[in-house]
Formats: structure tokens, sequence, C-alpha cells
């Protein structure tokens, strides 16, 4: 995933969400249009939701202001979500044991293209 590849693009790093978590919630904004994936995370009540919201919010807002693109032209060309750094605790168990608790770190990448208008069909990219 190259960032020249997309028209709109952001990252966000280091989240103290576990991945698979966050997975779940990307699945149901994939191809779909970028208004339409910011009102259906909106409503969504995981946790995954708003990091999500805020990383596509980012990438629409660097379309408009970088670009001049369009909102209602963008669709969400792909989302990625990839595994961080884990942090590493531990906490205190019987008889002087310790029982490692590893809390995982997320990073997401969102791409978005805009349709193009010269399609005869009407379809995405």
């Amino acid at each position: 995933m190259n960032r020249n590849d997309y028209d709109c693009y952001c990252e966000s790093k280091y989240l103290l969400i576990n991945p698979f978590k966050l997975r779940k919630v990307a699945d149901c904004i994939r191809s779909k249009t970028a208004s339409e994936s910011l009102l259906i995370l909106k409503v969504m009540p995981q946790r995954g939701a708003t990091f999500l919201y805020k990383a596509l919010n980012s990438a629409i807002s660097n379309g408009i202001h970088n670009k001049k693109l369009n909102v209602d032209d963008l669709y969400i060309s792909s989302v990625i979500i990839d595994e961080g750094k884990k942090l590493k605790r531990f906490q205190a168990r019987a008889r002087g044991r310790a029982f490692s608790i590893i809390k995982r770190t997320s990073h997401i990448k969102i791409g978005l293209k805009a349709i193009n208008s010269g399609d005869k069909n009407g379809t995405k990219g």
C-alpha cells in the first residue's frame, strides 16, 4: 500500500486497541462511499468505530483541502489494520509469581479514491 496510489490517504499509528477488534469494524465499511461510511461508524457501539471514524474523517479532510475533491465522489479503496508494538505488563499472582499481560496496539491505513466521472457504467475505480 503506497500513499501515492490513492487520492486521499491517512495513517493512525500506535492506537491502544487490539487489531482483531478493529478489523471487525473495518470489514463493515470496506468498499463503501466515504460519506456512507462516516454515518455507519457514527452509530456503531464498538470502541474501534471511534478510531476508524477519526481516521476516515482525517483522510476526507486531506482530500478536500489538499486536492480539492468532493466528499460525495470519494469511496474507500482500502482499509488496512496492522498490528503495532505490544506493551508487556505484569500482574502479581499468588506465591510470588507474575502473570503477563500483553496490550496490543494497532495501525490504521485508509486509502480513498475518487469515482471517475468519465466511466460509462458509473462503477468505482
